[in-house]
């Protein structure tokens, strides 16, 4: 397979941003594809997810022979998480990769693998989105009607990093005006920790910071390097509070009209290259902290005890066990290790 490679990307990108990347058509004379497919992602073009989806757009145009096309529209081209959450259920757009926190705005069940602190390392992780856990998530996403690709692009450990203070304990968060993505969950795990959280689309993060609209706000390390929030930030304390990944979405109705074929290379060209995507972001973040550090980001370690403790006393893991019902939380419990 031909790789993609982010430089090769990049530039098929600026040669054509206001209608989108279409990648990877064989390089032979071939009759217009018979299906075009249109994807969104908020993400900015030097991420893996955008390297690696190029890669499968590239392997669908190959292998279907020119009869399948995948037009990429990175970086918010097509509007914020929510604008392309509506798209891709409508039908506006056919496919959205959605982070679990906002695609729980319509199946609550997916926030659960965003429970603040509820998991040590990827190992946890993989164990709960690749088995019972997940397919019980990608089966709410079916009865509203998206197809998800079975296996869930990674985003990564999400830190807190602020303008203001560097954060070690739970105490520290407390005022502290923080930037969450549009969610319940988001919402409710740090007003129990004791700040003060404002939900924004994540277009509107980095004006958000330099204005102080908030002071802080909470990503993976991949995140805050490529959309360049240390531009705007003094400190990141690394709390791994929370992991985030994204599923992969589809229109049903757009799926559904994919010939058997067509389904197979699409499907198979993703989930692979979904596989990759999840070591590329974890050797990315593992690499980051002396790339950032480099950038004037002052890191500090934050130990989840004290934070575990506050969110207890304030009631959130007993609020979200509700919530989720007695079968999810055992399932999570299961592939955490721990009793939350």
């Amino acid at each position: 397979m031909t790789r993609t490679t982010r430089r090769r990307f990049l530039q098929q990108l600026s040669a054509a941003p206001a209608a989108g990347l279409v990648l990877g058509m064989p390089r032979i004379a071939h009759a217009a594809p018979e299906i075009s497919l249109k994807y969104g992602n908020n993400l900015p073009l030097s991420h893996p997810m955008n390297v690696r989806a190029a890669e499968a757009a590239e392997r669908v145009a190959r292998e279907s022979k020119g009869r399948l096309e995948v037009k990429i529209f990175p970086n918010n081209q097509l509007g914020g998480d929510t604008d392309m959450l509506g798209q891709v259920r409508n039908g506006g757009i056919d496919m959205f990769t959605a982070g679990t926190l906002v695609i729980a705005t319509v199946a609550p069940i997916s926030a659960i693998t965003g429970v603040g602190f509820a998991f040590n390392d990827y190992a946890q992780v993989w164990k709960a989105v690749d088995g019972p856990l997940g397919n019980q998530i990608r089966a709410a996403f079916a009865k509203i009607g998206l197809h998800t690709f079975e296996k869930m692009w990674d985003n990564g450990f999400r830190q807190i990093t602020t303008s203001n203070r560097p954060i070690a304990a739970a105490a520290d968060l407390n005022g502290l005006k923080i930037r969450v993505p549009v969610s319940p969950m988001g919402i409710a795990m740090f007003k129990g920790l004791g700040a003060a959280p404002t939900s924004l689309q994540f277009s509107e993060v980095y004006s958000a910071l330099q204005t102080k609209v908030v002071d802080a706000q909470e990503n993976p390390l991949a995140i805050v390097q490529t959309a360049k929030l240390y531009e705007v930030q003094k400190y990141c304390s690394q709390t791994n509070h929370s992991w985030d990944g994204y599923h992969f979405l589809f229109n049903a109705r757009s799926w559904n009209g994919l010939p058997d074929d067509l389904k197979t290379i699409l499907s198979t060209a993703f989930n692979e290259a979904g596989l990759q995507q999840r070591d590329d972001v974890r050797k990315l973040n593992e690499g980051l902290q002396g790339e950032l550090t480099s950038k004037g980001l002052a890191f500090n370690p934050a130990a989840p005890d004290s934070f575990r403790a506050q969110l207890q006393k304030a009631g959130y893991y007993s609020e979200w066990k509700g919530k989720f019902g007695a079968e999810s939380w055992a399932q999570l419990e299961s592939a955490a290790g721990q009793v939350l």
